[in-house]
């Protein structure tokens, strides 16, 4: 790190207050204003043009001194500005945090009823629900739902889909289950059951199985319809700002809350949807970008013209972008995860993604195309589900006698993570130099040559009851003997090619043997990073007694679920917060430029936030949960494809 970037980083106060300077610098204007107001009133009295010049003469000498005493306090206080922090960031985020959960508790589990859902359903939406919103209800309450009232992630996801007719979305879903080379897989309901369309790629058969597992369970209340999965890692639809802000507008105003409406979906649905032929179509609406650069064609259309995404170009990540990291940091922590993952600010993520650098597998389309994904990134329209990864447990929470779940103080202290370099291809142009988990595991490498990172470290007038920390830059080598981090790549390297593959062997050497993903439960700090497409190991992360830190692109169904610094540490994409952040939890024991630190780490502060967050994935991310969720979602969609959508829904428990 730069010492630039170490000053832009720096904070005096964790609290968002408005810096003093702007005071001063108004006093000093001010002061100014009333020199050129002295100037102008003694030419202005004088008849005599000539003597304009001693004019200055005139301004009273105090004025001066006031001026330069104003200009000398900003001064010094800019200095110290820059320099010093009183509390830690950290302690702050988690404290707002605290409340922002407790708010999102409060609203989201507040009904009690089957009217008082549908009141809330309302009030929400101003729309009545579907029909079968009574069975959805009480398929939730029998599994104690705690979320009854918020899915704001739905509402977002369908909105645009409101603005095509059903026969539209019909024919659009059609198009892409027919077709082999779109990579998306039908599933089709008839009369509660649910199969799986032709020209399945074998490869992802376990997925459309653990999907009808999943439906089979509340498939009797959906209507007849098929539905396109995603069959990549990569999210699909990206439309862009222009056409879907007016998409969004229009879904708002569809429906009445007061509006009459029939609790059943239209009869004859199932003639209405085309049979998928035996001989696959090859005709397709989607574009191929694979191994190419997707940022501006796909990645930042999605945001508004003049947002810095699609109005700068920044191909240089050599340093920080800061003015990228500071709408969504406070300090060197990232403060606001959703922030995070609005790309539009951040020109810079261009470079810093497999998705946007390389993608292994990407056809999009800027058309709206009906297709559920397991995730996304900011920008694209694609609908999430409950991922058959999770559900099926294909990574799984299971201690046993050989790799128990220890308790918290018995833990390694260490931040572990364990891949493969699959986040994007790398096929010669050293793509992998931007990807996260190369990124990652560089900042933590012996052989790295990274820029000097800053942690928080107390100044030698630090006491217990007025600390004084200052950000202080440090290189690899030194946090590295400072802090316990294990980030290695598996086996081999992966999705390379030419000189990149002997170059990131290199770079990455030694790299690990495989291991029992069991194993994870124990190491206290569990680093979770994005894949080509969403962390199937996050879930598991959340249930064990570790503490997950995250750093991702993809969003995925259960993101307003969770909170970040209640549930989880979040981490930047670029990782310049990695050391800082593991040094509040871990604490910093060592010699330092000669001097000794002994600095201790928030331990119980990550002890509670493990354990909150294994508790509340308990209660809200069970397999349960998902098929709660995904219910709902189809419930919608079902609505959405239907004939006589403006006239069908659920008004009241006397509906028949």
């Amino acid at each position: 790190m730069t010492s630039t970037t170490a000053f832009a980083w720096a904070h005096p106060h964790p609290f968002p207050i408005r810096s003093a300077g702007y005071g001063f610098t108004a006093a000093s204007l001010a002061m100014f204003a009333l020199i050129v107001y002295f100037n102008v009133e003694a030419v202005s009295n004088d008849s005599d043009r000539s003597s304009s010049k001693t004019t200055f003469a005139r301004v009273p000498t105090l004025v001066y001194l006031t001026i330069l005493l104003l200009l000398g306090l900003r001064t010094a206080l800019w200095v110290q500005h820059d320099s010093l922090v009183t509390y830690h960031p950290i302690d702050l985020l988690i404290w707002e945090a605290k409340q922002q959960h407790d708010a999102y508790t409060n609203q989201s589990t507040r009904s009690t009823s089957l009217d008082e859902a549908l009141q809330n359903y309302r009030t929400r939406y101003n729309r009545q629900p579907p029909p079968n919103f009574d069975k959805w209800y009480e398929y939730a309450t029998e599994r104690t739902s705690l979320i009854i009232d918020d899915f704001d992630s739905i509402e977002r996801d369908l909105l645009p889909f409101y603005t095509l007719s059903p026969e539209e979305i019909r024919e659009r879903t059609w198009e892409l289950i027919s077709n082999p080379w779109n990579d998306a897989a039908g599933l089709s309901i008839r009369d509660g059951k649910v199969e799986i369309s032709p020209h399945v790629v074998p490869t992802h058969r376990w997925m459309l199985d653990g999907l009808v597992e999943m439906i089979g369970f509340f498939a009797e209340w959906l209507p007849d319809m098929d539905l396109a999965f995603n069959l990549n890692d990569e999210c699909r639809v990206a439309v862009p700002y222009e056409a879907v802000e007016p998409m969004r507008a229009q879904g708002r105003a569809f429906g009445d809350p007061t509006a009459s409406v029939r609790n059943t979906f239209s009869p004859d649905r199932a003639a209405q949807w085309t049979p998928i032929p035996e001989e696959p179509i090859t005709t397709t609406p989607l574009t191929e970008l694979s191994f190419q650069r997707t940022f501006q064609p796909f990645g930042s259309v999605g945001c508004p013209p003049s947002s810095p995404a699609r109005s700068q170009n920044r191909w240089s990540v050599a340093s920080l972008c800061t003015t990228c990291t500071a709408p969504h940091s406070h300090g060197i922590a990232l403060s606001n995860w959703t922030l995070a993952g609005n790309i539009c600010h951040q020109p810079d993520v261009a470079s810093l993604h497999g998705l946007y650098l390389s993608p292994a597998a990407f056809k999009g389309s800027h058309t709206l195309l009906p297709i559920f994904s397991q995730s996304k990134a900011h920008g694209f329209n694609d609908v999430l589900y409950p991922s058959a990864w999770n559900y099926m447990d294909k990574a799984v929470y299971r201690p046993s006698e050989e790799y128990p779940d220890p308790d918290w103080k018995s833990k390694n202290a260490t931040l572990f993570w364990r891949g493969a370099t699959s986040e994007g291809v790398s096929p010669g142009g050293g793509q992998w130099k931007g990807m996260t988990r190369q990124r990652f595991v560089h900042l933590a490498s012996p052989n790295t040559t990274s820029p000097s990172q800053a942690i928080l470290l107390p100044t030698s007038k630090s006491t217990n009851t007025a600390p004084r920390l200052q950000y202080t830059s440090l290189s690899p080598s030194v946090l590295r003997s400072l802090l316990p981090v294990d980030l290695q790549f598996v086996s081999s390297i992966l999705r390379c090619g030419g000189r990149d593959c002997g170059d990131q062997a290199a770079e990455f050497a030694p790299l690990a043997e495989p291991s029992d993903f069991q194993g994870h439960w124990g190491y206290k700090y569990l680093l979770d990073l994005d894949g080509a497409g969403f962390s199937g190991r996050f879930l598991p992360f959340l249930h064990s007694k570790s503490l997950p830190f995250k750093a991702a692109l993809f969003r995925e169904w259960w993101d307003d679920r969770l909170t970040a610094w209640v549930h989880f540490v979040p981490l930047d994409l670029r990782g310049q917060g990695m050391w800082a952040t593991l040094a509040y939890f871990a604490g910093v024991n060592g010699t330092i430029g000669g001097r000794s630190f002994d600095v201790e780490g928030r331990d119980v502060e990550g002890e509670r936030i493990a354990r909150v967050g294994r508790e509340w994935a308990g209660k809200v991310l069970r397999r349960e949960d998902m098929e709660i969720y995904f219910f709902r979602v189809l419930l919608e969609w079902g609505r959405l494809t239907d004939e006589g959508r403006e006239g069908i829904g659920f008004s009241g428990a006397d509906d028949p």
